[in-house]
């Protein structure tokens, strides 16, 4: 099975869109470093995402001078998310991310990486979420003032899903 290790933000924009469970449904399974669990996801909703299979994975010591060479050679990322890359790196595991500094470096680091519209992709290739869902969730991931997603990439989901559920544009 493949596993997709994913940044906090991947996490709550799935949360916002109520899209948690449906990601939860993909054959690949989701796991994060144990310091991003315990610094950002586990007083936020780490039960819930626990429940849903969420894996708490810990880096061997290899991977977290790895992880400490990140931060240290990339000052725009966090501790938690140069974790999580060398986690992805480590295992080969697929990153899930939107932050344009950790995907470069996965990119020269050649750790395959995707985001949330890629995520979206592969659960409606799957139909393991509606097309109303997904129209509907990616509608509220992008109301939030916080979300940085590519606005030509979300406006064709949106333009596609609305299309096929007979909503005009």
């Amino acid at each position: 099975m493949s596993v997709l290790v994913s940044d906090t933000s991947v996490l709550i924009d799935l949360e916002r869109g109520a899209l948690l469970e449906s990601a939860f449904r993909l054959a690949s399974g989701f796991a994060v470093p144990d310091l991003l669990y315990e610094r950002e996801i586990k007083p936020y909703n780490g039960a819930q995402l626990i429940a849903l299979g969420l894996r708490v994975e810990e880096l061997e010591p290899e991977a977290v001078t790895r992880a400490q060479q990140y931060r240290h050679g990339c000052p725009a990322l966090t501790t938690a998310d140069s974790f999580a890359l060398a986690l992805a790196q480590a295992r080969a595991w697929t990153l899930l991310t939107g932050d344009g500094p950790l995907r470069a470096l996965a990119a020269t680091e050649r750790v395959d990486c995707h985001g949330l519209l890629w995520l979206l992709d592969q659960m409606e290739q799957d139909a393991l979420a509606s097309l109303r869902q997904l129209y509907e969730g990616l509608g509220l991931i992008v109301a939030h003032q916080r979300t940085r997603l590519p606005a030509d990439e979300v406006r064709a989901r949106l333009t596609r899903y609305g299309a096929a559920l007979g909503l005009s544009p």
